[in-house]
């Protein structure tokens, strides 16, 4: 695993798990959008989430952006930045934040 030529194979076959993966989550989110009367738009793009996020709002005319949270307490999000706190201040339309249910232990 030492090889020149490993790093570049080990990130070719991570962006490829990642397209894959991306693929499931549009093919889903499309199945969604049909089985509820829906229209979206779903697409893919690379990049830092926040950006991304907020730049689809104006692209897009957006009235309502939803974002979900991962519940990360003070510390995490203080070193890791919280993408729905950034939208919710930088989007230039409503931002719906969706918490994730608290497990039942």
């Amino acid at each position: 695993m030492g090889g020149p030529g490993v790093s570049g194979d080990v990130v070719r076959l991570v962006e490829a798990d990642l397209r894959k993966k991306a693929e499931g989550v549009v093919d889903k989110a499309r199945r969604l959008c049909v089985a509820n009367s829906v229209q979206g738009v779903v697409e893919v793009v690379d990049g830092e989430p926040r950006h991304v996020l907020c730049n689809a709002v104006d692209k897009h005319h957006a009235d309502l952006l939803v974002v979900g949270s991962h519940g990360y307490g003070a510390i995490k999000r203080a070193l890791l930045g919280s993408v729905s706190d950034y939208c919710a201040h930088h989007a230039h339309c409503s931002v719906m934040i969706v918490k994730q249910p608290k497990s039942k232990n």
